[in-house]
């Protein structure tokens, strides 16, 4: 498939933005019978684009020309570098409205459900891309058809451009524009830029509308030789506007003015007109209840049912994985891509060598196209020490040669690319130079839809929904330390095995899909689960910087510390004994010392947790403390100032953390290999060993923390007025909670009567028991019990918030942050677990609307960066927080613009009754900048 357009080619571009708001404001409202979801603007698009396309098949538009290329535009989001230029661009419009915004991704799919490129880039607007394609073919000596009546896109029309209105079915070229605005297109520019547009709130120059315009740009050219002339206007008033607006007038120039340029678009040349899948494109519509134009479609198509891979799964029958095919000629992956194309929707897998994405290598790769229809391409099967004794071994292709007829496919925004835990296969693909785009993920699809109800993992959800048990990895290589690594394994064995994970890939996307629309939660997956794919794998790959020296100068001091906390152990108990054991710590504490306070595990063995040993220590038990302080080193030593070093990247010389995206019931991401989130931040250790992550020669790091977001967020939720009015006024609120509960003025108030309120504010979001807070604050339990009554009478919101949301969540069976994102709670009929599921329901709502703010404000952050010329990155999150690097030059610039996004970061999806602050700090390294 040619990827250059040629002379004799014709490109039809959909202004596909324009067909939306045509289609929803033209119908009537549309519900879906099965789910009440709305789709009247996805069955208005898909009726015109149908009838469109049937009639270049008919030949209705004859005088147009047939397609030889064809490609749907459409705009990525409401915010472009327009609004950059200017604020006020388009901001007296109003949102979508709410029966519209679920349709936006079901359009997408109604897109390639058709076979159709559908292309948008964040950043630009569709007229852009419309526009820097139809230079691209006009470079190349082809012809554009834009499919679009709009005014903006008039500027484009030349000999080889031409409009067509379907609506009228019109054809709009030089003379249609002539005889509408009085100059032809290459003037049209300037005309909008005197004129204005109130509907995208560009000024213009006042009282001068498009006959006038037409008029001046008659006699004076263009609108710089008017500016510049416009002192000898007779016209008084329109003299002083084109005086005082002048630079309004250039400013709007700028703003209607189409790029031309867009960079990194795909080739128009791989807009190919191809046949029309049509039992993909009825699948497609019988699963949006479009009864009449199935029937339209399916009669011009011969199609007697649908089998397309995008279609709803009823009986998939026995998983067959002999049926796989492994690819040995480069003519065999060019006919999956071909099939890749042609369906819309591929499964995508990778096989690699270990699990740590940024330093593995690629062994294969695998691809589903439909249930059962899968493959593996082995690739570096026994590399550097061949293993002969495989007969396929030899067989293998060039990992490069592969990628390069891949890499088109797989970054083509025309099919879909569909993973399971796709974050890792985009950073392996990234390191291989391909940039894998338009993505979706069963596992955030399964956490979106069944959060708190089971795992997301390939093999729970297999079993779950399908009913089949996957090939395990153990079955092959092995356990323990002697397993082997994938590309030990033999490639018959392999392919089984890689294959299925495509293909059980495919087939989950095709049960759980449909199930995100059911359940309401399409919007909650496209604005929060899906987009942090990407930005989490950009994160994970420019990894944080770590000084070898300050790690291993703290290790040494850890060293000393423990060795004198042992020996004072020691010598309190009166005799030597291991502090890393358990059962040596249980046998001193509670059989020889007798203390109390003890509490046995299920296994009948004295509990030694932190808890115990803090509460032994609130009671003055020396010993208890020394073991405890002993431990927190331990801890920190081992897994931090003794583990960092050796997970320093050996290519990019830094540490590369992995989150997990649907690990946690509310939302948070959680830091694996190595865990960065749980640096105690409160204790001096804990900062010591934030000062060894460090920005690189020339750079700083850059810390944005939500202040109290939580109690921010609770506020908002149970509707406390006197807290939402202590926010708004910015008053202490540990301090103002202390005032109110102990009756102490918050002037000269006692820095540890502020802090006993802190930790029952905190402490209360979480559920936290009489126990819990004695533990906290060091004081008795019945003085702990009296300090949260004492709240719950100060504050009786917060308790009529909490019983409500546990009595919703018992009947409902689930709990809801302010965005969407469910967290199901089935345990509040086990007896054993109901605290457990009190606390989770009463939390839930709270953490995950702060944990679904700020992934708002990470999936905003990089185009919001790149859009004001920043070059910082975004390295970790850690909870509330964001840890970014930039030059030191652009570190006030940068704080000020993470803070403005981060603050903004809930609107408009909702309207917090309280204001977000986020706090930012600048250093050479972490503590600095906190």
């Amino acid at each position: 498939m040619s990827k250059k357009l040629k002379k004799g080619d014709r490109l039809y571009l959909v202004d596909g933005s324009s067909y939306i708001f045509r289609a929803y404001h033209a119908l009537p409202p549309l519900t879906r019978k099965s789910d009440g979801m709305p789709v009247g603007a996805v069955s208005g698009f898909c009726n015109m684009l149908w009838k469109l396309l049937a009639d270049v098949n008919d030949d209705a538009v004859k005088e147009m020309g047939t397609p030889t290329h064809f490609a749907v535009i459409l705009d990525h989001s409401s915010h472009s570098f327009r609004n950059d230029l200017y604020s006020e661009y388009k901001a007296n419009r109003d949102e979508p409205p709410e029966d519209l915004r679920p349709q936006f991704s079901l359009i997408r799919d109604a897109v390639r459900a058709f076979g159709l490129p559908c292309i948008e880039m964040e950043g630009y607007e569709a007229d852009d891309l419309i526009a820097t394609y139809a230079v691209e073919a006009d470079k190349a000596g082809a012809e554009t058809v834009i499919i679009s009546s709009d005014k903006d896109l008039m500027q484009l029309i030349t000999d080889h451009t031409t409009m067509y209105d379907t609506m009228k079915s019109r054809k709009i070229g030089r003379a249609e524009v002539v005889e509408k605005f009085g100059v032809g297109p290459e003037k049209m520019i300037d005309l909008q830029a005197l004129t204005g547009d109130s509907v995208d709130n560009i000024p213009g120059v006042p009282g001068i509308g498009p006959k006038t315009a037409a008029q001046l740009l008659d006699e004076y050219e263009t609108l710089e030789t008017l500016l510049e002339q416009a002192g000898g206007i007779k016209q008084k008033k329109r003299r002083e506007n084109l005086i005082e607006f002048a630079e309004d007038a250039r400013m709007s120039k700028e703003l209607v003015t189409l790029k031309t340029d867009v960079p990194n678009v795909e080739p128009a040349g791989g807009f190919a007109v191809t046949p029309m899948p049509h039992d993909q494109l009825v699948a497609f519509l019988e699963q949006m209840e479009f009864t009449t134009l199935t029937k339209r479609v399916r009669a011009a198509g011969g199609s007697k049912a649908p089998v397309a891979a995008a279609a709803p799964v009823t009986n998939q029958g026995v998983i067959d994985t002999s049926s796989y095919q492994t690819v040995y000629t480069l003519k065999e992956v060019e006919e999956w891509v071909a099939k890749a194309h042609a369906r819309g929707v591929v499964a995508v897998d990778t096989e690699t060598t270990g699990l740590d994405a940024m330093s593995v290598r690629l062994v294969g790769l695998c691809l589903a196209t439909a249930p059962g229809d899968a493959c593996y391409i082995p690739l570096t099967h026994g590399a550097g020490d061949l293993d002969l004794s495989d007969p396929d071994a030899a067989k293998q292709l060039d990992t490069q040669e592969v990628l390069e007829i891949l890499k088109p496919m797989l970054e083509d925004t025309s099919v879909l690319k569909v993973g399971q835990n796709f974050k890792y296969d985009l950073l392996i693909f990234q390191r291989y130079g391909v940039n894998v785009s338009t993505v979706d993920d069963t596992m955030l699809i399964s956490y979106a839809v069944e959060c708190g109800l089971n795992k997301h993992g390939m093999d729970e959800l297999s079993k779950k929904h399908l009913g089949h048990e996957c090939i395990s990895f153990s079955s092959l290589a092995g356990t323990g330390k002697k397993q082997k690594t994938f590309d030990q394994i033999p490639i018959a064995d392999a392919a089984k095995y890689a294959a299925e994970d495509a293909d059980i890939t495919l087939r989950l996307y095709q049960r759980l899909a449909p199930r995100l629309v059911a359940a309401g939660k399409k919007t909650m997956y496209e604005t929060l689960e899906r987009p942090m794919v990407q930005v989490i794998a950009g994160m994970e790959r420019e990894g944080v910087k770590v000084d070898r020296e300050v790690l291993s100068r703290l290790s040494g001091q850890f060293a000393q510390r423990m060795a004198q906390h042992e020996a004072s152990a020691h010598g309190l108990a009166g005799e030597n004994f291991n502090l890393g054991s358990p059962k040596q710590i249980s046998e001193i504490l509670f059989d020889k010392m007798g203390l109390e306070g003890g509490k046995k595990t299920k296994t009948g063995a004295w509990s030694t947790s932190a808890d115990v040993l803090d509460g032994l220590a609130a009671q003055g038990i020396e010993v208890a403390q020394e073991i405890h302080n002993w431990r927190q080193l331990s801890k920190l030593k081992g897994t931090y100032t003794d583990t960092l070093p050796g997970r320093i990247n050996n290519e990019t010389g830094r540490v590369h953390t992995s989150y997990s995206l649907a690990a946690t019931p509310t939302g948070r991401l959680s830091s694996n290999d190595p865990n960065l989130q749980n640096i105690p931040i409160r204790t001096e250790d804990g900062r010591k060993i934030r000062t060894a992550f460090i920005a690189d020669e020339g750079n700083v790091l850059i810390s944005a923390d939500y202040s109290q977001i939580e109690l921010r967020l609770l506020a908002h939720i149970a509707n406390l007025d006197s807290l939402k009015q202590a926010f708004a006024d910015g008053i202490d609120i540990h301090a103002m909670t202390a005032s109110e509960m102990f009756g102490v003025p918050i002037k000269g108030m006692d820095p540890m009567v502020r802090r006993r309120a802190k930790a029952i504010n905190f402490g209360i979001i979480y559920g936290i028991s009489a126990f819990g807070l004695a533990n906290q604050l060091g004081i008795s339990r019945g003085e702990a019990k009296d300090y949260i009554d004492s709240y719950f009478e100060k504050f009786p919101g917060i308790k009529q918030y909490m019983d409500t949301t546990i009595a919703s969540a018992k009947e409902q069976g689930f709990v809801e942050t302010v965005f969407g994102r469910r967290t199901h709670i089935p345990n509040f009929k086990i007896p054993a677990q109901r605290g457990y599921a009190e606390r989770q329901a009463i939390n839930a709502p709270i953490q995950g609307s702060a944990a679904d703010v700020i992934r708002r404000a990470m999936i905003r952050m990089p185009q919001a960066i790149q859009s004001n010329g920043l070059s910082a990155r975004m390295l970790l999150q850690v909870h509330d927080e964001l840890i970014f690097e930039c030059p030191k030059s652009e570190a006030k610039k940068t704080c000020a613009l993470v803070k403005e996004v981060m603050e903004a970061a809930a609107m408009p999806a909702a309207k917090i009754d309280v204001p977000l602050v986020v706090e930012t700090g600048v250093g050479q390294n972490w503590d600095e900048a906190h």
